[in-house]
């Protein structure tokens, strides 16, 4: 199932309340958060995971797709810096700093075990540069890479967006 968000209009958009089951498609106009809000689904995946059944998900197993290679470099570093700051808020001494992200202190507090996201958080900063954070033609061309026995594609398949 897919569920359609839209930063704008009647219904704001609340990323600790998003379900996390199924796939998610934000649309909205730009500066309206929808890179904070994909930050924070994905610190979600790894803090929580999307279901109770399932668990926490590392981050090699959370897919990102985004349009322009642009997007693709933003999403990819401001991933990483919102890892680094939940971190953060969790390794301090201090119960929550007078400047921190209501968003990481709400999910912070809704956390059953520091020690275990602590590691968590770790994990994923250290893997950071592997996230699957790929703009559409980016995605598409891995798999027909990976899978090109299995589709009976040509080993050295090159997608263009441009024909000519």
């Amino acid at each position: 199932m897919t569920h359609t968000v839209t930063a704008q209009g009647a219904r704001p958009l609340d990323a600790l309340q998003l379900s996390l089951q199924g796939r998610q498609l934000i649309e909205a106009s730009a500066g309206t958060g929808k890179t904070y809000t994909i930050t924070t689904l994905v610190l979600r995946l790894l803090l929580q995971g999307a279901s109770p059944t399932q668990g926490p998900l590392p981050l090699e197993r959370i897919l990102v797709v985004t349009f322009t290679n642009a997007a693709t470099a933003e999403l990819r570093e401001r991933v990483r810096a919102r890892i680094q700051q939940m971190l953060e808020l969790l390794t301090q001494d201090t119960p929550e700093p007078y400047d921190a992200d209501p968003v990481l202190v709400a999910l912070a507090a809704g956390l059953p075990e520091r020690t275990d996201a602590i590691q968590r958080l770790r994990l994923a900063l250290a893997s950071a540069d592997e996230a699957s954070i790929f703009t559409i033609h980016g995605f598409c061309q891995r798999v027909l890479q990976e899978l090109a026995l299995d589709s009976a594609s040509p080993l050295d398949v090159e997608l263009t967006s441009d024909a000519s």
